[in-house]
């Protein structure tokens, strides 16, 4: 079976899709990396949903946002891979799918993004430039990057 991915607004979203969404971004973000903080900060609803299902699973999921929401460029947050599938490499694809998305649906080719820090070279090999210092996010260390 393949992977499939699909890129949705809030609205068009299934009950079902977001609820997989949000408890794989808790299962990662919250649980994984031991970081208690409100992963729903309002952004969901203005965002574009990419994910990826395998056998009927959300496995990976990221939110594309056009300037001026996140930063003053079109961004991509909340990149996500169930660490049962990372072996796959899907969170390359899920990269590439994200800076499509950006083009395809806001017609945008420059994209900024926080950064965990320990992701640096993961954005580089998709043409990311870090841009800041590093800052800490929910006790996380972060960096700004950018893709022109």
């Amino acid at each position: 079976m393949a992977i499939e991915w699909k890129i949705k607004p809030f609205e068009a979203l299934s009950v079902n899709e977001l609820y997989d969404l949000l408890k794989l971004r808790s299962e990662i973000f919250v649980v994984e990396q031991n970081c208690v903080y409100l992963d729903l900060d309002g952004k969901d609803k203005v965002a574009l949903h990419l994910f990826a299902e395998f056998e009927g699973k959300v496995v990976a999921h990221a939110r594309l946002f056009k300037p001026g929401i996140s930063f003053d460029n079109a961004s991509i947050g909340r990149v996500v891979v169930d660490a049962n599938y990372r072996d796959r490499k899907w969170g390359h694809d899920l990269m590439r799918e994200a800076i499509a998305g950006i083009a395809q649906h806001y017609g945008e080719s420059k994209i900024t993004i926080g950064a965990q820090l320990y992701l640096k070279k993961f954005y580089e090999s998709h043409g990311f430039v870090q841009s800041s210092e590093m800052y800490l996010e929910d006790d996380i260390p972060h960096i700004e990057m950018k893709k022109e």
